[in-house]
């Protein structure tokens, strides 16, 4: 078993928080716009960190992380990107991403609305975390926390971390 914490769209702000609820975790996935190199060093010398990069992340992220990450963990085939889309609208060029990589589990971040949904057309879950940061959109800065165990994804918890523009 592996307990993930996943992040998205810190915008260069790293809440001190975080580090607490992820304190009980394996690694910590961050599915992109992560803003400065020192959100993602503050990651990685707290967890092993998986990561990608966003579209608002300059050449010094993109050279530590890459635009699409596909691994498996715990017999959980997994693809994480920035921009996807959610079910059954997908961004232009996942589709086929997905078809290529067949994930269990699709992870993307950029909307800033925390969502978890089945794919049943394709014989996935969903997960977008929302945004941890301040700058955006959304109200309330959200994370993901869950369990892969044998193939399964459990214990899934949705994790509120504040209003926006509050630390």
């Amino acid at each position: 078993m592996i307990k993930i914490g996943l992040i998205s769209d810190t915008h260069s702000f790293l809440d001190k928080k975080v580090l607490e609820y992820f304190d009980s975790c394996d690694e910590i996935w961050h599915a992109g716009d992560i803003g400065n190199h020192e959100v993602l060093d503050e990651l990685e010398a707290f967890k092993p960190t998986r990561g990608v990069f966003g579209n608002i992340d300059d050449k010094t992220i993109q050279s530590r992380t890459i635009e699409d990450l596909a691994f498996e963990v715990e017999g959980v085939k997994v693809f994480i990107t920035h921009i996807g889309g959610k079910p059954p609208r997908y961004a232009k060029g996942i589709t086929t991403k997905l078809n290529q990589h067949k994930p269990n589990l699709f992870i993307c971040g950029h909307s800033h609305i925390l969502r978890v949904m089945p794919d049943k057309e394709r014989n996935l879950i969903y997960m977008n975390p929302g945004a941890a940061g301040h700058h955006g959109f959304h109200h309330v800065r959200t994370l993901l926390r869950f369990d892969i165990n044998n193939g399964k994804i459990e214990n899934l918890e949705a994790i509120e971390l504040g209003k926006r523009g509050r630390a």
